[in-house]
């Protein structure tokens, strides 16, 4: 399994953004040019970008987002491998994120409100095509921008993808993300130790001893941003290592 690096870009109304612990208020930003940060991602060795709306994860407007996407497209996506997330709740969605040349999307809120949406999705697209998203504060997933508790607890939902053809997730323990603590890296290696899945690691990673503990504990990949961007560690410090 090749071990691989997302650089994250998380948009909000156009800015390239991030947040801590999901919350929308705890916002700093760091780019009104979400092309040039995709490229320069690009120019240092990234084969792949973890891109978030998050105007659709809070349900706002997201015309500024897509603007800003469909550019990162046209300029990087015959160079580079995308995955797309935030605001994807229909198949609809899904389909159109495809279309404008997304090579994989992520589908969190949907699934936790309608668990049948998560077969419809694989069956239609191919589970190669599709993330699943489960992000979790305490415990309990979260729906909705990470804003609406769920009744559904992580280990037991990852099972229940795995029975229905799911091979990827993107894990985020919500207390960690955008705070600089480290992963959760025990939960996110059991994850993937109790279900085969191919798990990203997502939240939390400031230094390179945090990326190699990611690798070593048998993880498909690594979602590195606010490390990235307040320069903790260089993209290609963490490809190296």
């Amino acid at each position: 399994m090749t071990f691989t690096i997302y650089p994250a870009i998380d948009l909000r109304n156009g800015q390239v953004v991030r947040l801590s612990q999901g919350d929308p208020n705890q916002q700093k930003e760091y780019s009104n040019d979400p092309v040039e940060v995709a490229q320069k991602w690009l120019s240092q060795g990234a084969t792949w970008l973890h891109l978030i709306n998050l105007d659709g994860a809070f349900g706002e407007n997201t015309q500024a987002n897509y603007a800003a996407l469909e550019k990162i497209i046209a300029a990087c996506g015959d160079k580079i491998s995308t995955q797309l997330g935030g605001g994807i709740r229909t198949l609809s969605d899904i389909e159109n994120a495809l279309n404008l040349g997304f090579t994989r999307v992520i589908v969190g809120t949907s699934i936790l409100e309608d668990f049948s949406f998560a077969k419809k999705a694989i069956d239609k697209f191919g589970a190669e095509q599709i993330v699943f998203g489960l992000d979790a504060r305490d415990g309990a997933l979260m729906a909705r921008g990470w804003q609406k508790p769920s009744d559904r607890s992580l280990f037991e939902f990852a099972e229940a993808l795995v029975d229905i053809g799911a091979t990827r997730i993107n894990y985020t323990n919500i207390a960690t993300d955008g705070m600089s603590v480290g992963n959760d890296t025990k939960n996110t290696r059991q994850l993937a130790e109790k279900t085969g899945l191919d798990v990203i690691a997502s939240g939390g990673i400031k230094t390179l001893a945090h990326v190699r503990e990611v690798k070593e504990a048998g993880l498909s990949g690594v979602i590195i941003g606010r490390a990235l961007y307040e320069n903790h560690i260089t993209l290609e410090e963490a490809i190296k290592c």
